[in-house]
């Protein structure tokens, strides 16, 4: 009997790498695609947990939830970071380059 693929391996390893690429984008969407990686990751792991002879890419998932562990911390860590910009700084900072600068100054009593 000839292995087959497991049907989400290319899916999980591109959602994956994307989630590491797209972590600057407020974190938002790094964390959608980790999320959906992980999801058919776990899907398909119980798949070839249920049949282990009959799949032949496992390591391919297995590199995908590596990448997607990455990515959503990468998002999660960036997306904190710009809620502290938002806090600290406010809105009308973050669109003022001046204004940040005085304030990031005024914090570091230079």
């Amino acid at each position: 009997m000839e292995k087959q693929k497991l049907p989400n391996s290319t899916a999980i390893l591109i959602l994956g790498i994307f989630s590491i690429l797209t972590c600057c984008c407020y974190g938002v969407l790094g964390i959608l695609l980790s999320v959906i990686a992980l999801y058919l990751a776990n899907k398909d792991t119980q798949l070839y947990m249920e049949n282990k002879e009959s799949y032949s890419n496992y390591s391919n998932i297995k590199t995908g939830k590596v990448l997607a562990y990455i990515g959503l911390i990468l998002s999660i860590i960036y997306l904190l970071f710009v809620i502290w910009l938002f806090v600290t700084f406010g809105y009308e900072g973050m669109q003022d380059q001046e204004l940040m600068e005085e304030k990031i100054r005024e914090m570091f009593g230079q």
